[in-house]
């Protein structure tokens, strides 16, 4: 074997991603009877956190590119999801907000997706959990930096 080739067995990276990856068929279970996909769910989440993103931050949040946000924001617009104004107040972001029918539909999915987490957190002490968190942030941290060391 390679000297320098991933031990699947042992490589964190392979494990957080099959860890991402159980997340993801989780929340599609929940969401699909509700249904919502992943990403409409997220940006649902996000414009109830975060009001009037933009179309360019809705879809950097939600991990997709902005043809496909544009896509979904247009489906939650005419299905009565979301409202975006006609005309852009400053430039040519339309900053989308959640409709009643909106923050209903979210009320339920945060509810199945909360419950999934707590699933997957199950096994973890509060403590556990805070530091899988802080160790979780520092290797975001890391990758984005560009490999400089984290402080």
């Amino acid at each position: 074997m390679m000297q320098d080739a991933v031990e699947l067995e042992t490589s964190l990276g392979y494990l957080l991603k099959e860890a991402s990856s159980a997340l993801r068929v989780a929340m599609e279970e929940v969401l699909r009877p509700l249904g919502m996909s992943i990403t409409h769910y997220s940006c649902l989440e996000l414009l109830a956190q975060r009001p009037g993103l933009s179309n360019s931050e809705l879809a950097r949040g939600a991990f997709v590119t902005r043809q496909s946000m544009n896509v979904l924001l247009q489906a939650l617009e005419r299905d009565g999801f979301v409202a975006r104004p006609a005309q852009a107040p400053v430039g040519k972001v339309l900053p989308a907000q959640l409709t009643a029918r909106g923050r209903a539909s979210l009320k339920e999915a945060s509810a199945a997706v909360r419950a999934v987490e707590v699933r997957m957190l199950g096994g973890l002490t509060e403590e556990e959990q805070a530091g899988a968190f802080r160790i979780l942030q520092s290797m975001v941290r890391s990758l984005r930096e560009g490999g400089e060391e984290a402080t």
